[in-house]
């Protein structure tokens, strides 16, 4: 069996990343509420909600990652691996509902306009954009091979992105007095949200259901260990991640022959590395058979 699992980050230095960007987002939150509240702007008092959701989806990423690193046990045989994903979901989650609930509020706002003090929307949309990129680079690398991270990542940068529309939207509203742009920037940050947040739901979601992975063709990973000797047919096969390091087979294997154990265990070897090298299947487990009276379907009902 390959077990190749590994991140280039240390884990302890990641904990730390998302520790930092949840006390930045806490701040900015604190003073886009103040600022939102004081000058009368919708869009940001929404960009304030959106960094509060930041502050509770980095507290879940972070809580995740801590759990993650908790070693297997008699009564959680895989230990917290999948915490991660599950974080990864709830972020996912957040962010689509956020966007339904700025749309109400743009909505209301956009039927019964109001003067906004622009100044103070465009210094602290420039504090949004300063903290919140800081924070992306923190993230940046991480996010390319973790999806809880990558979910972090994706609040601080669409964050970071509607900081930037705010930004315009409070220039606008300084020079031309178009204040119903705020509701207009609320929007769209809003649907922002839910384009990144459905993707990030449905990645999560075929994790989370154990569906196989988009990138393996299962029928062709069957053929493939039916072109090894002595293998007259592959069937009952399971292909799924347990999370994005892992990624598991089980196979029923009808040989056609009745061999030893040992010569089973070099049959087994050969399979391993087929997978590994070729599906970056890195988990195997294969049920042995000889003339055995079972469905030989490639997928069986359990």
């Amino acid at each position: 069996m390959h077990d190749q699992a590994h991140n280039d980050t240390h884990p302890d230095l990641k904990g730390k990343k998302l520790l930092l960007s949840i006390l930045l987002n806490i701040a900015i939150t604190v003073a886009q509420v103040i600022g939102g509240l004081i000058s009368g702007s919708l869009s940001l008092l929404s960009d304030a909600l959106h960094n509060f959701s930041d502050v509770l989806s980095l507290i879940v990423s972070y809580i995740a990652d801590l759990y993650s690193k908790k070693e297997a046990s008699l009564e959680r045989t895989f230990g917290y691996k999948r915490a991660e994903i599950l974080a990864a979901f709830i972020n996912a989650l957040s962010l689509i509902l956020v966007a339904i609930y700025l749309v109400y509020e743009a909505i209301q706002r956009f039927l019964n306009p109001q003067e906004i003090q622009s100044n103070i929307v465009i210094w602290l949309a420039l504090l949004g954009i300063l903290a919140n990129g800081f924070s992306v680079i923190l993230l940046h690398k991480d996010s390319k091979s973790n999806m809880n991270m990558r979910s972090a990542y994706l609040h601080l940068m669409t964050d970071m992105s509607a900081s930037v529309a705010v930004l315009i939207g409070g220039l606008l509203m300084k020079y031309y007095d178009w204040f119903w742009v705020d509701s207009v920037l609320t929007v769209l940050i809003a649907i922002y949200l839910v384009i990144m947040g459905y993707k990030l739901l449905k990645e999560s979601s075929k994790v989370l259901m154990l569906f196989t992975p988009d990138d393996l063709d299962l029928a062709l990973v069957s053929a493939k260990i039916q072109e090894i000797q002595d293998i007259r047919n592959v069937h009952h096969v399971h292909i799924w991640q347990l999370n994005e390091q892992e990624i598991h087979l089980e196979a029923h294997l009808e040989l056609s022959k009745d061999i030893s154990i040992s010569q089973f265990d070099a049959i087994s070897e050969e399979i391993e590395e087929l997978l590994f090298h070729e599906f970056k299947i890195n988990h195997v487990t294969l049920q042995p058979e000889f003339n055995k009276d079972d469905p030989k379907e490639l997928i069986v009902q359990d």
